[in-house]
Protein backbone atom coordinates (compact mmCIF):
# COMPACT_ATOMS: atom_id res chain seq x y z
CA UNK A 1 0.00 0.00 0.00
CA UNK A 2 0.98 4.13 -0.43
CA UNK A 3 1.65 5.33 2.77
CA UNK A 4 0.14 9.04 2.64
CA UNK A 5 2.74 11.79 3.49
CA UNK A 6 0.32 13.80 6.00
CA UNK A 7 0.53 17.67 5.54
CA UNK A 8 0.44 18.77 9.56
CA UNK A 9 -0.58 22.77 10.77
CA UNK A 10 2.43 25.02 10.28
CA UNK A 11 2.06 26.25 14.06
CA UNK A 12 -0.19 26.03 16.42
CA UNK A 13 -0.87 28.26 19.27
CA UNK A 14 -3.43 27.15 22.58
CA UNK A 15 -4.10 28.71 25.19
CA UNK A 16 -6.65 31.13 27.07
CA UNK A 17 -6.16 34.08 26.19
CA UNK A 18 -3.89 33.45 23.02
CA UNK A 19 -5.56 35.62 20.97
CA UNK A 20 -4.06 38.59 22.35
CA UNK A 21 -0.61 37.29 20.36
CA UNK A 22 -2.44 37.67 16.73
CA UNK A 23 -0.51 40.70 16.28
CA UNK A 24 2.16 39.38 16.44
CA UNK A 25 2.53 36.31 15.19
CA UNK A 26 0.75 38.17 11.88
CA UNK A 27 3.69 40.60 11.51
CA UNK A 28 6.38 38.09 9.81
CA UNK A 29 3.41 37.07 7.23
CA UNK A 30 3.29 40.77 5.89
CA UNK A 31 4.01 40.86 2.62
CA UNK A 32 4.55 44.36 1.23
CA UNK A 33 1.79 46.51 2.60
CA UNK A 34 -0.72 43.78 1.32
CA UNK A 35 -3.43 43.33 3.72
CA UNK A 36 -4.63 41.24 5.95
CA UNK A 37 -7.98 40.09 5.66
CA UNK A 38 -10.20 39.28 8.30
CA UNK A 39 -12.85 36.63 7.58
CA UNK A 40 -15.21 37.00 10.83
CA UNK A 41 -18.44 34.84 11.01
CA UNK A 42 -21.44 37.12 11.02
CA UNK A 43 -22.80 36.02 14.60
CA UNK A 44 -19.68 38.44 15.69
CA UNK A 45 -20.81 41.83 14.07
CA UNK A 46 -21.31 44.63 16.45
CA UNK A 47 -19.58 42.13 19.10
CA UNK A 48 -16.33 43.62 21.62
CA UNK A 49 -14.71 40.38 19.74
CA UNK A 50 -14.54 42.79 16.38
CA UNK A 51 -12.69 45.67 18.44
CA UNK A 52 -10.01 43.22 19.20
CA UNK A 53 -9.22 42.24 15.77
CA UNK A 54 -4.94 43.72 15.21
CA UNK A 55 -5.53 45.66 12.65
CA UNK A 56 -2.65 47.14 10.36
CA UNK A 57 -2.58 49.78 7.38
CA UNK A 58 -5.37 48.88 4.76
CA UNK A 59 -6.21 45.19 6.67
CA UNK A 60 -10.11 44.86 6.00
CA UNK A 61 -12.54 43.25 8.21
CA UNK A 62 -14.95 41.09 6.04
CA UNK A 63 -17.94 39.50 7.98
CA UNK A 64 -18.79 35.65 6.53
CA UNK A 65 -22.46 35.05 5.50
CA UNK A 66 -22.40 31.20 7.25
CA UNK A 67 -26.09 31.08 7.38
CA UNK A 68 -25.94 28.67 5.04
CA UNK A 69 -22.89 25.90 3.99
CA UNK A 70 -20.45 27.76 1.85
CA UNK A 71 -20.74 27.65 -1.70
CA UNK A 72 -18.26 27.58 -4.38
CA UNK A 73 -20.08 30.77 -5.90
CA UNK A 74 -19.43 32.48 -2.70
CA UNK A 75 -15.76 31.81 -2.54
CA UNK A 76 -15.02 32.91 -6.19
CA UNK A 77 -17.13 36.15 -5.32
CA UNK A 78 -14.98 36.49 -2.58
CA UNK A 79 -11.74 35.83 -4.15
CA UNK A 80 -12.67 37.89 -7.54
CA UNK A 81 -13.16 41.06 -5.32
CA UNK A 82 -10.34 41.20 -3.58
CA UNK A 83 -7.96 40.29 -6.58
CA UNK A 84 -9.76 43.74 -7.97
CA UNK A 85 -9.11 45.79 -5.15
CA UNK A 86 -5.67 44.75 -3.58
CA UNK A 87 -4.25 42.53 -6.48
CA UNK A 88 -2.94 40.26 -3.97
CA UNK A 89 -2.98 40.01 -0.10
CA UNK A 90 -0.71 39.16 2.71
CA UNK A 91 -2.93 36.66 4.32
CA UNK A 92 -6.61 35.16 4.67
CA UNK A 93 -7.37 34.96 8.53
CA UNK A 94 -10.99 32.99 9.13
CA UNK A 95 -12.43 33.38 12.69
CA UNK A 96 -15.66 31.69 13.63
CA UNK A 97 -16.83 27.89 12.99
CA UNK A 98 -16.12 25.29 10.30
CA UNK A 99 -17.95 27.14 7.76
CA UNK A 100 -15.79 30.24 8.70
CA UNK A 101 -12.90 28.62 8.49
CA UNK A 102 -13.51 26.66 5.48
CA UNK A 103 -14.57 29.39 3.63
CA UNK A 104 -10.85 31.54 4.42
CA UNK A 105 -8.88 28.16 3.37
CA UNK A 106 -11.07 28.31 -0.12
CA UNK A 107 -10.59 31.94 -0.46
CA UNK A 108 -6.91 31.58 0.33
CA UNK A 109 -6.34 28.95 -2.38
CA UNK A 110 -8.31 30.40 -4.98
CA UNK A 111 -6.56 33.57 -4.73
CA UNK A 112 -3.38 32.05 -6.23
CA UNK A 113 -5.46 28.88 -8.17
CA UNK A 114 -7.27 30.37 -11.67
CA UNK A 115 -10.74 29.44 -12.61
CA UNK A 116 -13.24 28.71 -9.98
CA UNK A 117 -13.29 26.68 -6.42
CA UNK A 118 -15.43 24.30 -8.34
CA UNK A 119 -12.83 23.03 -10.69
CA UNK A 120 -10.71 22.16 -7.53
CA UNK A 121 -13.58 19.86 -5.48
CA UNK A 122 -12.16 16.59 -4.99
CA UNK A 123 -8.43 14.86 -3.92
CA UNK A 124 -5.39 16.32 -4.43
CA UNK A 125 -6.59 19.17 -7.52
CA UNK A 126 -5.45 21.92 -6.43
CA UNK A 127 -2.04 22.65 -8.01
CA UNK A 128 -0.37 26.17 -5.77
CA UNK A 129 -0.32 26.81 -2.63
CA UNK A 130 -2.53 29.65 -1.58
CA UNK A 131 -2.11 32.89 0.39
CA UNK A 132 -0.89 32.91 4.15
CA UNK A 133 -3.74 31.11 6.45
CA UNK A 134 -4.86 31.34 10.19
CA UNK A 135 -7.87 29.36 11.66
CA UNK A 136 -9.15 30.65 14.66
CA UNK A 137 -12.14 28.31 15.73
CA UNK A 138 -14.97 30.44 17.98
CA UNK A 139 -16.81 26.95 17.76
CA UNK A 140 -15.49 23.34 19.09
CA UNK A 141 -15.81 20.19 17.24
CA UNK A 142 -15.95 20.29 13.34
CA UNK A 143 -12.34 19.94 13.66
CA UNK A 144 -12.04 22.46 10.75
CA UNK A 145 -9.02 23.92 12.09
CA UNK A 146 -6.73 20.62 11.36
CA UNK A 147 -8.49 19.19 7.95
CA UNK A 148 -6.83 19.35 4.64
CA UNK A 149 -10.58 20.01 3.29
CA UNK A 150 -12.64 22.86 3.05
CA UNK A 151 -16.42 21.58 2.70
CA UNK A 152 -18.13 23.21 -0.43
CA UNK A 153 -21.84 23.33 -1.85
CA UNK A 154 -20.79 23.53 -6.08
CA UNK A 155 -23.36 23.36 -9.09
CA UNK A 156 -22.57 19.42 -8.84
CA UNK A 157 -21.45 17.80 -5.63
CA UNK A 158 -20.96 18.77 -2.20
CA UNK A 159 -17.01 18.31 -1.33
CA UNK A 160 -14.15 19.55 -0.34
CA UNK A 161 -10.87 20.88 -1.84
CA UNK A 162 -9.10 18.24 -0.19
CA UNK A 163 -5.34 18.73 -0.74
CA UNK A 164 -1.84 19.16 0.89
CA UNK A 165 -2.55 23.30 0.28
CA UNK A 166 -5.49 23.43 2.47
CA UNK A 167 -4.28 23.40 5.65
CA UNK A 168 -4.09 26.56 7.84
CA UNK A 169 -0.03 27.83 8.52
CA UNK A 170 -1.14 28.52 11.87
CA UNK A 171 -4.10 27.75 14.13
CA UNK A 172 -5.03 29.90 17.15
CA UNK A 173 -6.65 27.69 20.02
CA UNK A 174 -8.09 30.08 22.24
CA UNK A 175 -10.84 28.87 24.66
CA UNK A 176 -12.24 32.08 25.38
CA UNK A 177 -13.32 32.60 21.88
CA UNK A 178 -15.98 29.81 22.79
CA UNK A 179 -17.98 30.66 25.83
CA UNK A 180 -20.64 32.93 23.96
CA UNK A 181 -22.19 30.08 22.09
CA UNK A 182 -25.54 29.55 22.11
CA UNK A 183 -26.19 26.04 23.64
CA UNK A 184 -27.22 24.20 21.04
CA UNK A 185 -25.07 25.08 18.45
CA UNK A 186 -22.26 24.18 21.27
CA UNK A 187 -23.52 20.68 20.82
CA UNK A 188 -24.63 20.09 17.26
CA UNK A 189 -20.63 21.29 16.58
CA UNK A 190 -20.09 18.78 19.46
CA UNK A 191 -21.30 16.37 18.09
CA UNK A 192 -19.81 16.37 15.01
CA UNK A 193 -16.61 15.90 16.88
CA UNK A 194 -17.94 12.90 18.65
CA UNK A 195 -20.01 11.24 15.51
CA UNK A 196 -15.92 11.40 14.01
CA UNK A 197 -14.57 9.48 16.49
CA UNK A 198 -17.47 7.10 16.44
CA UNK A 199 -16.63 6.71 12.52
CA UNK A 200 -12.91 6.30 12.07
CA UNK A 201 -12.62 4.54 15.69
CA UNK A 202 -15.09 1.80 14.13
CA UNK A 203 -13.84 2.27 10.29
CA UNK A 204 -12.21 -0.24 8.31
CA UNK A 205 -9.18 2.73 7.57
CA UNK A 206 -8.55 2.72 11.63
CA UNK A 207 -4.39 2.43 12.12
CA UNK A 208 -2.39 3.56 15.90
CA UNK A 209 -2.26 7.18 14.46
CA UNK A 210 -5.99 7.66 14.12
CA UNK A 211 -6.69 5.19 17.06
CA UNK A 212 -4.46 7.52 19.44
CA UNK A 213 -6.01 11.02 18.39
CA UNK A 214 -9.40 9.60 18.08
CA UNK A 215 -9.80 7.67 21.57
CA UNK A 216 -8.42 10.91 23.12
CA UNK A 217 -11.37 13.00 21.45
CA UNK A 218 -13.58 10.80 22.55
CA UNK A 219 -12.88 10.51 26.08
CA UNK A 220 -13.01 14.54 25.57
CA UNK A 221 -16.56 14.21 24.43
CA UNK A 222 -17.76 11.85 27.06
CA UNK A 223 -15.91 13.90 29.84
CA UNK A 224 -18.00 17.23 28.61
CA UNK A 225 -21.44 15.65 27.63
CA UNK A 226 -21.88 12.45 30.09
CA UNK A 227 -20.23 12.94 33.04
CA UNK A 228 -20.10 16.55 33.44
CA UNK A 229 -23.77 18.62 34.65
CA UNK A 230 -23.52 22.14 33.43
CA UNK A 231 -21.33 24.03 31.34
CA UNK A 232 -17.64 25.53 32.64
CA UNK A 233 -14.32 27.16 31.57
CA UNK A 234 -13.09 23.42 31.84
CA UNK A 235 -15.72 22.30 29.33
CA UNK A 236 -14.78 24.93 26.75
CA UNK A 237 -10.89 23.92 27.41
CA UNK A 238 -11.45 20.16 26.91
CA UNK A 239 -14.05 20.49 24.14
CA UNK A 240 -11.59 22.45 21.91
CA UNK A 241 -8.70 19.89 22.45
CA UNK A 242 -11.66 17.06 21.26
CA UNK A 243 -12.05 19.06 18.65
CA UNK A 244 -8.32 19.35 17.03
CA UNK A 245 -7.91 15.96 18.16
CA UNK A 246 -10.63 14.27 16.64
CA UNK A 247 -9.68 16.28 13.36
CA UNK A 248 -6.47 15.11 13.89
CA UNK A 249 -7.91 11.15 13.86
CA UNK A 250 -9.86 11.59 10.76
CA UNK A 251 -6.68 13.30 8.71
CA UNK A 252 -5.24 9.60 8.81
CA UNK A 253 -8.41 7.67 8.53
CA UNK A 254 -12.10 8.62 7.22
CA UNK A 255 -15.68 9.18 8.47
CA UNK A 256 -18.32 7.05 7.56
CA UNK A 257 -22.27 6.54 7.43
CA UNK A 258 -23.48 9.84 9.23
CA UNK A 259 -21.11 12.22 7.29
CA UNK A 260 -21.87 10.14 3.73
CA UNK A 261 -25.90 10.47 4.48
CA UNK A 262 -25.66 14.18 6.00
CA UNK A 263 -23.56 15.62 2.71
CA UNK A 264 -26.85 14.89 0.84
CA UNK A 265 -29.21 16.73 3.13
CA UNK A 266 -26.83 19.80 3.42
CA UNK A 267 -26.73 19.27 -0.65
CA UNK A 268 -30.19 19.57 -1.25
CA UNK A 269 -31.82 21.66 2.14
CA UNK A 270 -29.05 23.12 2.95
CA UNK A 271 -28.96 21.98 6.39
CA UNK A 272 -25.83 22.85 8.15
CA UNK A 273 -23.56 20.26 8.52
CA UNK A 274 -23.30 19.44 12.95
CA UNK A 275 -27.09 19.37 13.07
CA UNK A 276 -26.81 17.00 9.80
CA UNK A 277 -24.86 14.78 11.43
CA UNK A 278 -27.06 14.66 14.52
CA UNK A 279 -30.00 14.03 12.57
CA UNK A 280 -28.57 11.03 10.63
CA UNK A 281 -26.82 9.36 13.22
CA UNK A 282 -30.31 9.50 15.37
CA UNK A 283 -31.11 6.70 12.90
CA UNK A 284 -27.93 4.67 12.65
CA UNK A 285 -28.31 1.63 15.23
CA UNK A 286 -27.38 -0.85 12.41
CA UNK A 287 -23.92 0.64 11.85
CA UNK A 288 -23.02 2.07 15.01
CA UNK A 289 -25.25 0.44 17.51
CA UNK A 290 -23.15 1.61 20.67
CA UNK A 291 -22.16 5.36 19.41
CA UNK A 292 -26.32 5.87 18.28
CA UNK A 293 -26.82 4.84 22.23
CA UNK A 294 -24.90 6.71 24.15
CA UNK A 295 -25.39 9.63 21.38
CA UNK A 296 -29.32 9.50 22.42
CA UNK A 297 -28.37 9.58 25.93
CA UNK A 298 -26.06 12.61 25.62
CA UNK A 299 -28.97 14.28 23.31
CA UNK A 300 -31.68 13.73 26.40
CA UNK A 301 -29.23 14.52 28.88
CA UNK A 302 -28.62 17.82 27.51
CA UNK A 303 -32.27 18.57 26.36
CA UNK A 304 -31.51 19.20 22.86
CA UNK A 305 -33.89 19.21 19.87
CA UNK A 306 -33.01 16.96 17.15
CA UNK A 307 -35.50 17.71 14.05
CA UNK A 308 -36.85 15.20 12.78
CA UNK A 309 -39.23 14.48 9.11
CA UNK A 310 -37.07 17.31 7.23
CA UNK A 311 -37.44 14.89 4.62
CA UNK A 312 -40.85 14.81 4.35
CA UNK A 313 -42.69 15.86 1.04
CA UNK A 314 -39.43 15.60 -1.26
CA UNK A 315 -40.00 14.25 -4.57
CA UNK A 316 -38.57 11.24 -5.82
CA UNK A 317 -36.04 13.84 -7.75
CA UNK A 318 -35.11 15.57 -5.11
CA UNK A 319 -34.37 12.18 -3.09
CA UNK A 320 -31.98 10.88 -6.40
CA UNK A 321 -30.08 14.34 -6.06
CA UNK A 322 -29.33 13.15 -2.15
CA UNK A 323 -28.65 9.73 -3.12
CA UNK A 324 -26.33 10.91 -5.78
CA UNK A 325 -24.46 13.22 -3.46
CA UNK A 326 -24.05 10.59 -0.99
CA UNK A 327 -23.08 8.02 -3.26
CA UNK A 328 -19.98 10.09 -4.74
CA UNK A 329 -18.55 10.17 -0.46
CA UNK A 330 -16.35 7.15 -2.19
CA UNK A 331 -14.06 6.62 0.85
CA UNK A 332 -16.28 7.53 3.81
CA UNK A 333 -18.37 4.58 2.27
CA UNK A 334 -15.42 2.35 2.07
CA UNK A 335 -14.37 3.31 5.59
CA UNK A 336 -17.94 2.33 7.00
CA UNK A 337 -18.66 -1.02 5.24
CA UNK A 338 -15.31 -2.45 3.24
CA UNK A 339 -14.36 -2.49 -0.32
CA UNK A 340 -17.67 -4.04 -1.33
CA UNK A 341 -19.60 -1.61 0.08
CA UNK A 342 -21.92 -0.79 -2.81
CA UNK A 343 -23.58 -4.11 -2.48
CA UNK A 344 -24.35 -3.50 1.10
CA UNK A 345 -25.23 0.46 0.90
CA UNK A 346 -27.91 0.53 -2.36
CA UNK A 347 -29.42 3.35 -3.53
CA UNK A 348 -32.92 1.61 -2.13
CA UNK A 349 -31.62 1.07 1.49
CA UNK A 350 -30.39 4.53 1.30
CA UNK A 351 -33.53 5.68 -0.10
CA UNK A 352 -35.40 4.39 2.84
CA UNK A 353 -32.73 5.62 5.13
CA UNK A 354 -33.43 9.39 3.66
CA UNK A 355 -36.83 8.51 3.90
CA UNK A 356 -36.75 7.96 8.08
CA UNK A 357 -35.29 11.33 8.17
Amino acid sequence: MAFRNFKMIGYVIYGRGSFNQLDEILAPNRKDGKPMIFLVDHFFEGKPLVNRIPLRGNDKVIFADVTYEPKTTYVDKLANDLKEEFGTVSGMIGIGGGSTMDLAKAVSLMMNNPGSSADYQGWDLVKKPGVYKAGIPTLSGTGAEVSRTTVLTGPTKKLGMNSDFTPFDQIVLDPELTKDAPANQRFYTGMDCYIHCIESLEGTYLNEFSKSYGEKALQLCRDVYVNKDGWDEESDDKLMMASYAGGMSIAYSQVGVAHAVSYGLSYLLGTKHGIGNCIVMNHLEEYYPAGVKEFKYMVEKNNIDIPVGICKGLSDEDFEKMINVSMGMKPLWENALGKDWEKIMTREKLRALYDRL
